[in-house]
């Protein structure tokens, strides 16, 4: 769990904030009421003590936002929480570069400071990358998005945006001004959006004020939305790079959850048909090998029978942990049936195919699932077919191991078939 000060001098205020953190199960709060007791504290705690921090802008002891430079300078983000926001305590909080201010009254603020507070454990793992020719902009820039704890990486030409890219699969944001070294903005994000689409990579374009025909083009060539450099808000800006994140967060969760077996977890018919027919004209080439095996849990409908579905359930995620943790992961392991599995293996020695899936069956055979709810433990057996040969499809593929396990079956179970 992450560890967050609250400093709040009001009692109601700061249980209310206390109890509703604790409540998540993601946070453990030390709860402190001034900043004498705050600087006490941080002169004895280690800066990796607290992972975020929610202070009061007016304390008894610091009625002027003076703790924000105490707790900012120990490199902890900070949420500022304040009864009421004049111009002049707006720019007094942004001058300290904090993550975001929130209103007391707000009844949703609450709520609010979970979602920045989940965004900041996220941000660590999100890659964003930042380009310009400007050195102090690029840096501005930067400071902005590592206040948000957000994983920044930086480039001055579109050459080496191009190669940052290339090299980061996880990158999901590009920030681009509207010259770099070597190009101008339009013609980088052109660049991008021949091998990435918007489906897996945002863009934000940085444009000067008035350069309306720039802003209109970058959007038409391929960014999601632009800002103004001169006169765009801190909040703007975060509230801009957190919902085009989001946005392709969603879509990657929407396309996993579309490929992947809900109850195993392993990846489920349709991504074994999508990617095994990338893979299988790949060793049409002779560019790899391919090894198609159907392994399917023996007498499974008794065990349905005697224990339940969930015992069921149980066997299935059983076998899909052994076969995750076994096979490698350039294999595609899938569960495309109720009780069948379907393996493509790249660039196994064929020497090697029968022993390494009977170790696979051995290990089946060997180990005991243990059923909830102290319904004791089932003993399961797998048989497995091979097919090894191409043929002329990946579905004749299929069905020759489906064949093979099929003969499994007949000649006695808990065995292998292959074509080798």
């Amino acid at each position: 769990m992450k560890h967050i000060l609250i400093v709040e001098d009001s009692p109601p205020t700061g249980t209310m904030i206390k109890k509703r953190l604790e409540k998540t199960g993601k946070y453990t709060v030390t709860w402190l009421t001034s900043m004498q007791e705050t600087e006490k504290l941080l002169a004895t705690e280690g800066n990796e003590a607290f992972f975020a921090a929610l202070l009061d802008f007016n304390l008894p002891d610091a009625t002027k936002g003076e703790i924000i430079n105490l707790v900012v300078a120990k490199n902890i983000p900070v949420i500022v929480f304040t009864a009421f926001v004049s111009e002049e305590v707006r720019q007094t909080v942004w001058s300290h570069k904090v993550v975001d201010y929130v209103l007391k009254e707000d009844v949703l603020s609450l709520e609010y400071i979970l979602s920045l507070l989940d965004r900041l454990k996220k941000n660590g793992e999100t890659q964003i990358l930042v380009t310009d020719r400007d050195e102090e902009k690029l840096g501005k820039i930067a400071c902005l998005l590592r206040v948000h704890r957000y994983d920044v990486l930086t480039a001055d030409s579109g050459r080496e945006t191009l190669k940052i890219l290339a090299a980061n699969p996880k990158i999901r944001l590009v920030i681009a001004a509207s010259e770099v070294n070597d190009m101008d903005g339009l013609t980088l994000i052109q660049k991008i959006r021949r091998n990435y689409g918007k489906e897996d990579l945002a863009i934000m374009g940085m444009v000067y004020a008035g350069d309306h025909i720039t802003a209109a083009r970058f959007l038409k060539y391929g960014a999601n939305h632009c800002l103004v450099r001169q006169t765009f808000l801190p909040e703007e800006f975060y509230c801009m790079v957190r919902l085009l994140i989001e946005n392709i967060e969603h879509i990657q969760q929407l396309r996993s959850t579309s490929l992947i077996d809900f109850l195993t977890g392993l990846h489920n018919r349709r991504y074994f048909f999508i990617t095994g027919e990338k893979l299988f004209a790949s060793a049409r080439r002779q560019t790899i090998t391919l090894v198609c095996a159907m392994l399917d849990i023996d007498f499974f409908k008794k065990v349905n029978d005697q224990f339940g579905h969930e015992a069921g359930d149980r066997v299935l995620q059983h076998v899909a942990n052994i076969l995750r943790n076994r096979l490698r992961k350039t294999d595609i392991v899938a569960r495309i049936g109720g009780e069948e599995f379907c393996i493509l293996a790249v660039n196994m020695d064929t020497t090697s195919v029968h022993r390494i899936f009977d170790e696979l069956r051995r290990q089946i055979e060997q180990s005991v699932v243990v059923l909830d709810d102290g319904m004791g433990e089932v003993k399961i057996t797998v048989s497995i077919g091979i097919a090894t040969h191409l043929g002329n499809s990946l579905d004749h593929m299929l069905k020759k191991s489906d064949f093979h396990l099929y003969e499994a079956k007949e000649g006695g179970r808990n065995m292998i078939v292959s074509d080798l």
